[in-house]
């Protein structure tokens, strides 16, 4: 196989690679799929790419490998809300954001029930992640393009994700989880450009929820509450746990 770039976001390993063509597609696949984080040496998978120099695996089994990695489970899994994990892995797995509340549901319920391993493989052995980048093409974004079965929303949503090319993918707290559970269209941001730029860890929410009691009879009540940021995303797996429905989640 030799490397081929159709564009600044694709990039496949053909036959017969050469050194350089076999680390461009590693470096790709780090940056793909690490979010820009920074690779020491002492951190990078040798026995991995050994395995792609060799043919043993194709590019496909060595973004399983880093997505695998206890490089990425330290710096994805167990440092960030389950939300944020899940949208990170359809970011770096499947070149886009997840584009309702249904997807987010199905990876953690994957995740809780089938464990990390599980729900790595559910993005890498999907039919969408096959038609899109196959065995030897790296993820790349998606959301810029026009995508069959994606609806128009996930432009917005996977923007909202990427933030530019400087940015790392650190950080707790889900980026997107007001609007998935809302059912509401992401809006679309600058970019932060420095230290004066404001943190959504600041912010405040109200989130409406409908909740059935069943007594004599079964009524339905409205119930509002007013969470941080850094809340959010507890507050509302606990709103889904008890039965309740959410309504809306407004920045206030």
């Amino acid at each position: 196989m030799a490397l081929w770039i159709a564009d600044a976001e694709t990039v496949e390993l053909r036959r017969n690679p050469t050194e350089d063509d076999l680390q461009t597609a590693i470096r790709a696949v780090y940056k793909q799929v690490l979010g820009n984080a920074h690779v020491m040496e002492s951190e990078r998978l040798t026995s991995a790419e050994s395995a792609l120099r060799n043919g043993d695996i194709t590019v496909r089994g060595f973004v399983r490998a880093v997505a695998q990695s206890d490089l990425y489970r330290s710096l994805f899994f167990e440092t960030s809300s389950p939300y944020r994990f899940i949208e990170l892995n359809f970011k770096h797995l499947f070149g886009r954001a997840p584009i309702d509340q249904s997807e987010i549901s199905e990876h953690v319920q994957t995740c809780i029930t089938k464990g990390y391993s599980a729900e790595i493989d559910s993005y890498i052995d999907s039919e969408e992640y096959a038609a899109n980048f196959g065995e030897n093409t790296v993820p790349y974004y998606r959301g810029s393009r026009t995508q069959t079965g994606i609806k128009n929303v996930g432009f917005n949503r996977t923007f909202a994700l990427m933030r530019g090319y400087a940015t790392s993918d650190s950080g707790r707290s889900a980026a997107l989880i007001g609007d998935l559970a809302g059912n509401r269209a992401t809006k679309i941001s600058s970019p932060a450009r420095g230290a004066g730029a404001s943190s959504s860890t600041s912010k405040r929410f109200r989130v409406s929820v409908a909740k059935s009691s069943f007594g004599s009879r079964m009524n339905q009540g409205v119930t509002t509450f007013e969470v941080g940021y850094a809340q959010l995303s507890a507050k509302i797996q606990n709103i889904q746990k008890t039965g309740g429905k959410i309504l809306s989640i407004t920045e206030i």
